[in-house]
């Protein structure tokens, strides 16, 4: 436990900031698993789930919870995922 003023406040801010990147990061992992799941389900549900999905990892970026060329990455990937059930038809 840190002795110092400027040091106890910067923990406080810590463990703030720490708790919102990891509410920030489990709505963005829901979201995946959602995603992940409609893509065995019909068209549709699939295209909302992408966009559900793309849409959470841009705001999570823009919170600053993840970096912005792994919300790149993410949507890169998703989206192919996507296009190759298209893709195969199924």
């Amino acid at each position: 436990m840190p002795n110092i003023k400027s040091a106890i406040k910067r923990d406080a801010i810590s463990k703030a900031r720490r708790l919102r990147n990891l509410s920030n990061k489990s709505r963005l992992n829901t979201a995946r698993k959602t995603f992940l799941a409609a893509l065995e389900g019909d068209a549709d549900g699939r295209e909302g789930a992408f966009r559900a999905y793309s849409s959470e990892i841009d705001k999570a970026a823009k919170k600053g919870a993840i970096a912005k060329n792994g919300a790149a990455r993410r949507k890169s990937r998703a989206a192919a995922l996507l296009a190759a059930k298209a893709g195969a038809g199924a």
